[in-house]
């Protein structure tokens, strides 16, 4: 689909234009048309876009959605939003070991959406198409009563038969994440009350360092390769470090167990803990981290966690697959496991 098609009601906004006017054109040239690197989408002047995989390789589809008033705030940055539109489909690509190739985009936009909230949101996607080696080859806009809803198809790829699948991992692989975990729970936790970093006696910077956790994830592409060479199965960290291992193992048909001491904690999220003890079960389960849960052979770990230092991102291993199925077990620092509330964010 590149003609990214813009489908106008007359009368919902001052942007609307008769068709001879080909407002359509306007909006497509001055905001979507610069994201175009790839030869394939035709300049979006063609009704869907032609790739072809490099020799050896795999397609990887991935797609996600965001909406205002559930994955971020109305009034946040819109290049932000389009930061973290495109970053969390890259996570996931990076999650299976593969390299970004391009985006589509589907857009549904209130009528009272302006011409400056777009070009910021379509410089935001600029920035990381350009970043990622991630161009645009196509998409929609639609106008809707409801809520901004963005939605990116990213596709990737990656040497034949190499995709990291959650079904692979073995007893006795080691669990590993990538970064730290819960920095952007804490983020969203600011976002919604100013007041609570001060309580939580965090410095102005580390406020500022969860903060930009939340807005802006990091999918960690840097080390997809890495995870397709080293890794027995492989997700991204969307909806909570807990829940999202109960799916990793229930695809993998085993259990683990997982010391809440190993888990990496930034000196933001340790502070937070340190000042309210009970926001240790927020880090585990508040999702939003975007970094990698795998789980890797004995033997393969050292040389993935030496290699990922190399590029720059930490790999700590922070349990055990094992043999029996059921539900993972973190343990407490006395060994005891522990039990949440609410193991995982869920829209439904």
């Amino acid at each position: 689909m590149p003609g990214l098609r813009v489908r106008i009601q007359p009368g919902l906004s001052s942007m609307n234009q008769t068709a001879a006017e080909s407002g359509e054109d306007r909006l497509i040239a001055r905001h979507f048309r610069p994201l175009v690197q790839h030869p394939g989408a035709f300049q979006l002047e063609d009704d869907a876009a032609s790739i072809t995989p490099p020799p050896g390789c795999d397609l990887v589809l991935t797609t996600d959605a965001i909406v205002a008033g559930v994955h971020f705030f109305p009034d946040d940055p819109p290049a932000a939003i389009g930061n973290k539109a495109l970053r969390v489909n890259i996570s996931d690509l990076a999650a299976k070991g593969a390299q970004p190739l391009g985006f589509l985009l589907a857009l549904a936009l209130p009528a009272d959406v302006s011409e400056a909230w777009l070009a910021d949101f379509a410089h935001g996607l600029r920035a990381d198409a350009d970043a990622f080696e991630c161009p645009l080859l196509g998409g929609d806009t639609v106008r809707t009563p409801g809520p901004i809803t963005i939605c990116i198809t990213a596709i990737g790829t990656v040497r034949h038969g190499q995709m990291v699948r959650r079904t692979g991992s073995m007893p006795g692989d080691q669990v590993v994440v990538t970064g730290t975990i819960g920095d952007a729970a804490l983020g969203l936790l600011l976002r919604k009350d100013a007041t609570c970093g001060e309580r939580l006696r965090l410095s102005p910077a580390q406020q500022n360092e969860v903060a930009a956790r939340y807005l802006r994830p990091q999918p960690r592409v840097a080390i997809a390769d890495l995870l397709a060479t080293h890794a027995s199965a492989a997700m991204d960290v969307s909806d909570g470090l807990v829940g999202d291992l109960a799916k990793l193992c229930r695809a993998s048909k085993l259990a683990a167990e997982i010391e809440i001491a190993r888990v990496p904690l930034s000196d933001a999220a340790r502070a937070a803990v340190a000042a309210d003890p009970s926001l240790l079960e927020t880090i585990v389960t508040g999702g939003d981290d975007y970094e990698i849960l795998a789980t890797v052979p004995g033997t393969q770990l050292e040389a993935l966690r030496q290699a990922a230092q190399l590029r720059g991102v930490a790999v700590t291993a922070v349990g055990t697959i094992t043999a029996d199925r059921g539900e993972p077990r973190l343990l407490d620092a006395a060994g005891k496991p522990m039990a949440f509330v609410r193991p995982s964010f869920s829209h439904f």
